[in-house]
């Protein structure tokens, strides 16, 4: 007998008021439902990831990702339908071919940040018997108060009068929404994902942002940089912009109207390591300037000069090398970098980018430019898996 499945599912439908088409904007270069199904991907105990959604560009998305998409009733997809009635839904077409579930762990996309760890500890604490429920919090030790009707302040969890030092007092643990595991019987029963014997999963508070609003994408944006673990950073080339990637983006110009840059020999050196490992690079320039040449020739890398439209000479050149425009990596930094990270697989900013480069990027470097941005880059690059 085929043991019950532990599945990840995923609500994702398409409409939202707050932030419009939210389940499919970018954090870090990556589409929010994109991102759950990577979590839940990551996570060792899960046998199957399911979205359910109403909304095509949803399910294209979620599809590539590697989910298997459970389309939602119009009935289920509404602005009062609760997340329990998806996955309800989503148990009810399962049972209908066959497959049986033990444990389910609903992830809502709207944390972008959803620990993986965490997941498999949820999973874990079921398994074992340990818990019927599962949810991820963080500790806190914040005082909380309340309103009343007349405005007037009152303490929830506290003595106002009486403020014990932290060591003093005891945590809290503040939900987070990223995560909810529990056992898919008794959730059919209680038809709520709180039931039984409920556990906590302790997680970062850094993991904890929850997307409901425009000032809370634009958060999670400049949080994904410092928040997403560096991943390696599998392609087959990478392609770079000159100024403020391999420069800090200043320029001394001399009496006679020459110019001098500031570059990294820490990119050199990785340049020089990228070159050795076989992999493809070329750097294209809208200006037209011997300073871009000469570092092109010292670093033995080829060169496209004055170039307006970006996208269109990369997708050029990678076309005459035979190399997919998905297993690029492009490196930029202001806004007209913007067209030619859009068609690859790895679109990357510097530290430093224009704000439209970072939220357009998967990947938002560490380093800025010409401080050894292009060599944190291509460290990523070498460290990808190539044995396969």
């Amino acid at each position: 007998m085929t043991a019950p499945l532990t599945i990840a599912v995923i609500p994702a439908r398409g409409g939202s008021k707050g932030v419009p088409r939210k389940n499919v904007r970018l954090i870090g270069g990556v589409p929010l439902v994109e991102r759950a199904v990577r979590a839940a991907a990551a996570a060792s105990a899960i046998d199957l990831i399911v979205v359910s959604t109403d909304d095509d560009e949803i399910a294209v998305v979620s599809e590539a990702a590697g989910a298997r998409v459970i389309r939602r009733p119009a009935e289920l997809a509404g602005d009062t339908a609760s997340s329990e009635s998806a996955i309800l839904h989503v148990l009810d077409e399962l049972a209908a071919t066959g497959e049986t579930v033990g444990t389910v762990v609903f992830l809502q996309a709207t944390s972008p940040f959803i620990p993986s760890a965490g997941i498999d500890e949820a999973v874990a604490h079921i398994r074992e018997n340990r818990y019927d429920s599962v949810f991820s919090a963080h500790e806190t030790y914040g005082f909380l108060w309340r309103r009343g009707e007349s405005g007037e302040a009152g303490a929830i969890n506290h003595d106002a009068a009486h403020r014990p030092r932290r060591q003093d007092r005891e945590p809290h643990y503040l939900e987070t929404g990223a995560f909810y595991a529990f056992r898919a019987e008794g959730f059919r029963q209680a038809e709520h994902r709180f039931f039984g014997r409920i556990g906590i999963v302790e997680v970062p508070e850094a993991t904890a942002i929850e997307i409901d609003d425009e000032q809370q994408l634009a958060v999670a944006s400049a949080l994904a940089g410092v928040v997403d673990r560096p991943e390696a950073i599998d392609v087959a080339a990478v392609v770079t912009d000159f100024d403020g990637v391999h420069t800090d983006d200043t320029a001394i110009i001399d009496r006679y109207g020459g110019e001098q840059v500031r570059v990294s020999r820490e990119d050199g050196m990785g340049v020089s390591r990228l070159r050795r490992a076989g992999i493809p690079m070329l750097i294209i320039s809208t200006e037209v300037n011997p300073v871009v040449r000469a570092r092109a020739e010292k670093l033995q890398v080829p060169v496209l000069h004055g170039i307006d439209d970006k996208a269109a000479a990369l997708a050029a050149w990678a076309a005459d090398n035979g190399i997919a425009l998905g297993a690029i990596a492009y490196l930029g930094n202001d806004v007209n970098d913007l067209g030619a990270m859009g068609i690859v697989g790895w679109p990357v900013a510097v530290a430093n980018a224009h704000p439209a480069v970072r939220a357009a990027a998967r990947v938002v470097l560490s380093r800025n430019g010409g401080q050894g941005a292009v060599r944190e880059l291509i460290e990523r690059v070498l460290s990808a898996d190539r044995s396969r």
